[in-house]
């Protein structure tokens, strides 16, 4: 049996192979002849291409360059045009330049997004009731397609976004507050390709998958409310920091001042089909499987992974222990979710899955034959090039033979100089995909 962090890498390359955006739309996307074939609620639909005049194709997120590629393998050759933005350095070589791919920022929105986010609005307002949309939505949308409402400026909502990332709220949080202070989230994207038929392709990073937070659902009926948004300001506090326009757009939503984001009774909402191509259970799986592979024995939490990073490992710890109890070993244990960090305004450097792994290492720390990894299957955990990290029982000790003390850089949530001093930090690169994260434990 290879050793526990080569095991782990292993495992998590395998979770994340298994969510390849261009292998995920041609497993649920098929063309024959002049006919895309897929299911919805387990019903086989076609669509003719040939009624359709124009193929316009756009969308967001840190997938786009697989999704543009499997899409122009299915039907290259009806494409009329399409823009979709990504994140800087998740593009892909193999595309015809039919589709235009932006490069833009990410986490905090900049010009190339705005300038893309645009022209995608300017695409989709021109499109006819004889024309076809495809957007290609995945994880990471919210901040590539970052058009503010007129009264809010671009500046303000670059400045609320780094407010939001890091004030500890979860995903839904932060995009329910998002899609209220932009001109296209939260089903505006829909509203604006009407009449044309739009057929969506998703890969989802959110908990429970839900169509209305992945990227802020630009193509989905908002479930939220000004008023929401505005419960969501007060419950982290963090009303005093975000700017006065903003604070007075979402005040005069919730007095009913300015409309609300479309509600599912929407007519346009009929064209739109959303078809659900990657989640994190996929990956688990593929995980589950290779650990299988390595000679472990499988076990999948489903209960998603969720809150401060910090007490969600030494939750996952618990469950650790009561599965070790029960089952033989060697034994894997995979979860998913995303953890959230709430950071001061001065700290080190990392993100959610190299925090959660250092507060694993507290908790393991003098212990046997255990590991625990935890990784962003994007390939960037927080500002980083790294995808997260891998901790053990000889994590604390390893880091004090040089002068490191763990506790003290998670104080100051400075994982990544802690890890990248053991050469524990898990360097996948850009993967181009982004189904949440995976942790797994290993127990010899």
């Amino acid at each position: 049996m290879i050793d526990q962090k080569q095991a782990l890498l292993s495992i998590f390359q395998a979770g994340i192979n298994a969510v390849n955006p261009y292998s995920a739309i041609q497993s649920v996307l098929k063309r024959k002849n002049n006919d895309l074939i897929y299911q919805v609620e387990k019903k086989v639909r076609h669509l003719c291409l040939d009624d359709y005049k124009n193929v316009f194709v756009t969308g967001c997120g840190k997938a786009a360059a697989p999704m543009i590629r499997a899409v122009e393998s299915l039907i290259g050759d009806r494409i009329t045009s399409g823009i979709v933005s990504t994140k800087h350095g998740h593009t892909d070589t193999g595309l015809s330049g039919k589709i235009t791919l932006v490069e833009a920022g990410h986490p905090v929105p900049d010009e190339a997004g705005l300038t893309a986010c645009r022209q995608s609005l300017d695409m989709l307002d021109k499109a006819a009731k004889e024309d076809l949309v495809i957007a290609l939505i995945s994880g990471g949308g919210s901040a590539l397609w970052p058009q503010p409402v007129a009264s809010v400026s671009f500046s303000d909502k670059q400045h609320t976004n780094e407010i939001l990332v890091g004030c500890g709220a979860d995903i839904h949080e932060i995009n329910c507050v998002r899609s209220h202070l932009s001109g296209i989230k939260g089903g505006q994207a829909a509203k604006a390709a009407s009449p044309a038929t739009v057929l969506v392709l998703v890969m989802s990073d959110v908990v429970g998958d839900d169509l209305g937070v992945i990227a802020s659902g630009p193509f989905a009926p908002s479930t939220f409310t000004y008023k929401d948004a505005l419960k969501i300001v007060e419950k982290y506090h963090i009303g005093s920091r975000l700017p006065n326009p903003v604070i007075a757009h979402l005040e005069a939503g919730a007095m009913g001042s300015v409309s609300g984001l479309p509600q599912s009774g929407a007519s346009f909402f009929k064209h739109t089909t959303h078809l659900l191509c990657a989640t994190n259970e996929v990956a688990k799986n593929a995980a589950a499987k290779q650990a299988e592979k390595l000679g472990y024995s499988p076990v999948i939490i489903d209960e998603p992974v969720i809150g401060e990073a910090r007490h969600a490992a030494k939750e996952l710890l618990k469950t650790i222990t009561k599965q070790h109890e029960n089952c033989p070993t060697p034994l894997a244990i995979i979860s998913g979710g995303e953890t959230t960090v709430t950071l001061p305004q001065v700290h080190g450097k990392g993100g959610r899955n190299q925090e959660f792994a250092l507060a694993v290492a507290l908790e393991l720390d003098g212990t046997n034959g255990v590991a625990v990894g935890s990784c962003g299957t994007d390939g960037n955990d927080g500002p980083t090039d790294a995808a997260g990290a891998i901790a053990d029982g000889s994590t604390l000790k390893r880091a004090k033979a040089i002068g490191l003390d763990g506790r003290k850089f998670l104080e100051t949530h400075d994982a990544y100089s802690f890890f990248g001093r053991l050469d524990d930090l898990i360097i996948t690169g850009p993967t181009n995909t982004n189904v949440m994260d995976i942790q797994c434990a290993l127990i010899d």
